[in-house]
């Protein structure tokens, strides 16, 4: 008879001796199990082929590279702050020599003795055409944008998108001196048309003069930064998941069904990042302002007749003729701007974050 093939324990008497494959894990096989543990390496671990994993530099090229970036960071938190507390130091002295409400005074005289000076009309008048600006510019912005990410062929949208991204490229005078020679025009015949047929609506009431206004401002402002909204949305819209998009059409969504119900609730944050950029971009323009309003000193929601005004343009058409305490009370003004496209991008920060945590909870 052929010798009995070796087990793990003897076959005929139930012995318990066990080869030294069945000492190691399972999973592990006996070849690997049988194979000699290799001699120590030089630096002592024990281990063939290799040794074990570096360890961590205290100063390496990754180190340095993540304090760099740290501190890129903790620069913008230090220049703001920078900002701020200058605005603070060089408006102090004008604030306390104002003998009017600095946040209900309609005037502006800073340089009579004793000063006088308010801020309320310029915030009201830079905060109303930033949102004009946008009403108009916001759905023109989107609908270009939907055109040009899902309806023209691609050759004609990166084409007419490169051409849009150039109007971002043109300086404010342009705009300014644009809309100041050409616009006004065409601006004063809308509004009286606007007056004549809707002025039982009180932003359309009055009795003129039309020209220099509010509307001719906002418009301008719509312009300006109907690229930057734009070219942010259609970029947005690209991004959609192609899965998505298909898989609306394959429930038998027709094209339009398919954008309202997986392209815009997918690209709501970054609508609301480009909005936000875009408001902030009107509320800080000056030049172009400074030459198409009226330079009034009034709150009013008549956005026909001539007249309104900014806290930028306010200080580009003052500055030059400023005394110290004009000067100081200019930098106030700067220091409420600052305040407002502060309190924006946060509350648009805010709203992204919310928003992107409900997209991950639903998901």
């Amino acid at each position: 008879m052929g010798e009995t093939p070796h087990r793990s324990a003897d076959a005929g008497t139930g012995g318990t001796r066990v080869t030294q494959s069945h000492a190691w894990p399972a999973g592990a096989s006996a070849r690997v199990a049988e194979a000699p543990v290799s001699a120590p390496t030089p630096d002592g671990n024990g281990l063939g082929g290799g040794g074990a994993l570096p360890t961590n530099r205290k100063f390496g090229a990754e180190r340095a590279f993540h304090g760099l970036t740290m501190a890129a960071g903790a620069m913008v938190l230090v220049i703001i702050v920078a900002i701020a507390a200058f605005l603070i130091a060089k408006a102090i002295p004008a604030l306390r020599a104002n003998t009017a409400n600095f946040w209900t005074f309609e005037g502006w005289f800073p340089n009579d003795n004793p000063p006088t000076f308010g801020i309320g009309a310029l915030a009201f008048g830079t905060v109303l055409s930033a949102a004009l600006a946008l009403l108009m510019a916001v759905p023109v912005a989107m609908g270009i944008a939907l055109y040009l990410s899902h309806y023209a062929p691609r050759r004609l949208g990166n084409s007419l998108g490169f051409l849009i991204d150039l109007l971002a490229a043109v300086p404010s005078v342009v705009f300014g001196l644009w809309g100041r020679d050409y616009l006004i025009g065409p601006v004063t015949d809308l509004s009286g048309w606007l007056n004549k047929y809707f002025s039982w609506i009180p932003i359309f009431g009055g009795d003129g003069p039309y020209g220099n206004s509010i509307l001719l401002g906002s418009l301008v402002l719509a312009i300006m930064v109907l690229p930057i909204v734009t070219s942010l949305t259609r970029e947005v819209f690209l991004q959609t998941p192609t899965a998505n998009e298909e898989a609306a059409i394959a429930l038998g969504a027709t094209r339009w069904e398919m954008l309202r119900t997986a392209v815009l609730p997918y690209g709501r944050p970054g609508i609301i990042a480009a909005v936000m950029l875009g408001l902030g971009r009107a509320l800080g323009e000056t030049i172009a302002l400074a030459l198409t309003l009226g330079s009034t000193y009034a709150i009013s929601f008549n956005v026909l007749e001539s007249g309104g005004n900014t806290i930028a343009a306010n200080i580009a058409n003052r500055f030059a003729e400023a005394n110290d305490t004009g000067r100081g009370a200019l930098i106030a003004s700067g220091l409420v701007l600052f305040a407002i496209t502060l309190v924006v991008n946060i509350i648009a920060r805010a709203i992204i974050y919310r928003r992107r945590e409900f997209t991950e909870s639903a998901a």
